[in-house]
């Protein structure tokens, strides 16, 4: 967590002129969430908001799995592996949502369905929030 804490207090140091940042994939923890909280503090700035794509367990092995066969992944293709990764996403990185719900920042959005219109809602998502 330190490591990565501080590679994002490079990135905000080095570019404190931005309108904003995106977090792709962090945190991934309350941990993390607190630290980078306390963090963003430093440079009197706030997350203004977690997009969070909600999908279904079956789609997500859905996907998994085709993508474990364009991919030669053999954990995409292990559908043990999968269910163990849900699992831990679902026991420690989907009480981030809940950490950011909180605090009214969580945006829930649809990510099953056609791509083009997931990418528009995180788009709108994005836009509102700022």
């Amino acid at each position: 967590d330190e490591v990565v804490i501080g590679m994002i207090e490079g990135k905000l140091r080095n570019n404190q002129d931005v309108k904003g940042i995106i977090f792709d994939g962090f945190p991934r923890t309350v941990a993390q969430a607190e630290a980078l909280d306390s963090l963003l503090i430093k440079y009197d700035t706030e997350i203004n908001s977690f997009l969070s794509l909600e999908v279904s367990e079956e789609e997500l092995k859905e996907r998994l799995l085709l993508r474990g066969k364009t991919s030669g992944r053999s954990d995409d293709q292990d559908v043990s592996i999968i269910e163990k990764r849900i699992r831990e996403y679902r026991d420690k990185t989907e009480v981030v949502a809940s950490y950011y719900d909180r605090s009214g920042k969580l945006l829930p959005i649809n990510g099953e369905g056609d791509i083009g219109e997931i990418f528009q809602s995180l788009c709108d998502a994005i836009t509102r929030s700022v």
